[in-house]
């Protein structure tokens, strides 16, 4: 008997279980990644957090805020080897549309000005600039603004 390889992404909930290969990710791909305490924290705040396999490899992962009407992105992040193939779309079109599940008029998020590969996303996805925060992020040297974004759900 041949084993059965499931070519399509697969995108659930996020679990406890989930966290020590999220944080492995989130190192792997950020100078200056999110904590354990920072997931952990989110799960346990109940926070729309999610997870995309591929063929059994967790490839991507987000966290997402639902505050009455609006959504704030607060993480997503692509596996390294494994960006530019449609993963991050794939799991903003289920952010987008868990949000216009629950109520949402617009997701809002914070990049770092550097992230020119994010940028190039969340246009796509119909975010638009809408302000800035002067040394928000940490950086290599000192800090780095951050562009802030939304985008209407309607």
């Amino acid at each position: 008997m041949s084993a059965v390889i499931n070519a399509l992404p697969r995108i659930e909930p996020m679990g406890v279980d989930d966290v020590d290969t999220v944080l492995a990710i989130e190192c792997e791909a950020h100078a200056f990644p999110w904590s354990r305490a920072n997931f952990s924290d989110s799960l346990a705040a109940g926070y729309s957090a999610w997870v995309c396999h591929m063929d059994g490899v967790l490839v991507s992962y987000a966290v997402m805020m639902l505050v009455l009407d609006e959504a704030h992105l607060l993480n997503i992040t692509v596996r390294p080897e494994w960006q530019r193939h449609g993963y991050g779309m794939l799991l903003m079109t289920h952010l987008f549309s868990t949000a216009r599940a629950h109520g949402a008029q617009r997701l809002f998020l914070e990049m770092r000005r550097s992230n020119l590969a994010g940028a190039g996303l969340y246009r796509r996805c119909g975010f638009g600039e809408i302000g800035l925060r002067k040394d928000y992020y940490a950086a290599a040297a000192g800090r780095e603004d951050a562009i802030v974004m939304a985008a209407e759900l309607s």
